[in-house]
């Protein structure tokens, strides 16, 4: 892409409605407007962004075996009075009528209309296990939304459900599910640690909150700093193997990691001191397995193999993949602006022409923009005719991982200037050499 052709309304100076630094900096880069109060419109920067988290959810839940579908975001409110949460939700829910005085509610979540669908189509235990997903737009009436998209009212969010057969089951879901999460985190470029929280309305006895370490965290977090120094890595992962699973959901649940909901001082105190940790954490996914609560409630029953119907077991897990933008940015940024993680970068890399006009510097940047591109890579080429220091300051606010600066005087020497966003340091290279090394970094993810 062509700077000079795309739409990009970066902002000078600090919105003043921007209390936290995700919110200001997604503002100031152009990658949102408010439309109303935790209300945004997605411009095209930060709408890549969103594109790209949601793809590895896509690519992570599938690899765990999850089947993607749509559901809508209006639902039936008799659904919602059948498991007895209509009045439970509180004003949270945003409820209406349709034409037909028919009671309808945008929904927060999806755990009734689920268990509608599976209770309409499967019978028998031989149809399971089953999860299902569905990443959608969500809604929730948030009595003060504030901090951009960290705590809007309208979000966009994969949920997820698994059915099972019984306990073990399940647990075996649930296992698989905060795998699969680590997995996601870690590609983007996050520490997400997961903690034993509260299941709040959504119900259930076992639940864990991914979280991310960050000042501006709404939930005070314990932790053992252990958990701190743990990676997923690369390490293969058969989602059918039941222990294999388990053994990694115990390495990353056996350090004592709480919310402030659900911890337990003398757990804590048997932490060694100097690894007690206190902090804040920003919530980026959750997982929840609640047993028959829904299938109970709404009759989701399966004929087992003794030929019995029995209630199936279910859990429902999710991740905010809206918020995850800002807490990645709270989690990677810098004075001058933002510093995208390559997993999720919205271009791979940034083209500065410092001469604009210039037919040596021209041609050299066109050069690079359609090696890149051949390589299936997506720069994003600054062909503006701005002086260097705008050029650079936008490169810094928008945080691409890495930026080739070409001007005559490289081009003299037969190099051009390779910059890595996050370290700050740059190298000489020649332009095959800065492509190859761009190349070879993205060809590792």
């Amino acid at each position: 892409m062509r700077l000079s052709r795309y739409f990009l309304p970066v902002l000078k100076e600090n919105p003043a409605e921007a209390q936290i630094v995700s919110h200001r900096l997604m503002l100031r880069a152009g990658m949102i407007k408010q439309a109303s109060a935790g209300i945004y419109s997605w411009l095209p920067m930060g709408f890549k962004v969103l594109k790209n988290i949601e793809n590895i959810v896509h690519e992570e839940q599938i690899r765990a075996g999850h089947i993607p579908m749509l559901m809508p975001t209006l639902q039936s409110a008799d659904l919602w009075r059948e498991s007895g949460r209509y009045e439970d939700y509180g004003e949270e829910m945003l409820r209406m009528s349709d034409r037909h005085g028919r009671d309808m509610l945008y929904g927060p979540t999806n755990e009734e209309l689920i268990t509608d669908i599976f209770r309409s189509h499967v019978g028998s235990y031989k149809d399971l296990p089953l999860t299902l997903y569905h990443i959608q737009w969500k809604f929730r009436d948030e009595i003060r939304p504030r901090f951009g998209v960290m705590r809007g009212r309208e979000f966009y969010m994969k949920d997820g459900y698994n059915f099972d057969i019984d306990y073990d089951s399940a647990m075996h879901a649930y296992n698989r599910h905060m795998v699969s999460y680590l997995r996601s985190y870690e590609r983007m470029g996050l520490q997400a640690i997961p903690m034993r929280a509260d299941s709040g309305p959504i119900g259930g006895d076992d639940t864990h909150e991914f979280l991310v370490l960050a000042d501006t965290g709404e939930s005070e977090v314990f932790y053992d700093s252990a958990i701190t120094d743990l990676t997923f890595g690369d390490r293969a992962v058969d989602y059918d193997d039941w222990d294999a699973c388990k053994a990694i959901v115990d390495e990353w649940t056996t350090p004592y990691a709480r919310t402030d909901e659900t911890h337990d001082e003398a757990l804590f105190n048997e932490v060694p001191e100097a690894r007690r940790k206190s902090s804040r954490g920003i919530e980026v996914g959750q997982i929840f397995y609640f047993g028959t609560k829904y299938s109970d409630a709404m009759g989701a029953n399966v004929v087992n193999d003794k030929g019995e119907r029995v209630p199936v077991h279910m859990g429902s897990h999710g991740i905010g993949v809206s918020r995850l933008l800002g807490a990645i940015i709270e989690a990677s940024h810098d004075d001058k602006g933002i510093i995208w993680p390559e997993g999720v970068t919205p271009f791979h890399c940034g083209i500065v022409n410092l001469k604009q006009g210039d037919d040596e510097a021209d041609a050299a940047c066109e050069a690079l923009y359609a090696s890149l591109t051949a390589l299936g890579l997506e720069p994003l080429y600054d062909d503006r005719n701005e002086r260097a220091g705008g050029k650079f300051a936008t490169m810094d606010l928008i945080g691409l991982p890495w930026r080739i600066t070409v001007g005559p005087r490289g081009l003299k020497n037969g190099v051009v200037e390779l910059t890595c966003r996050r370290t700050g340091e740059s190298e000489e290279l020649p332009p095959e050499q800065a492509i190859e090394k761009v190349a070879k970094i993205y060809a590792t993810l």
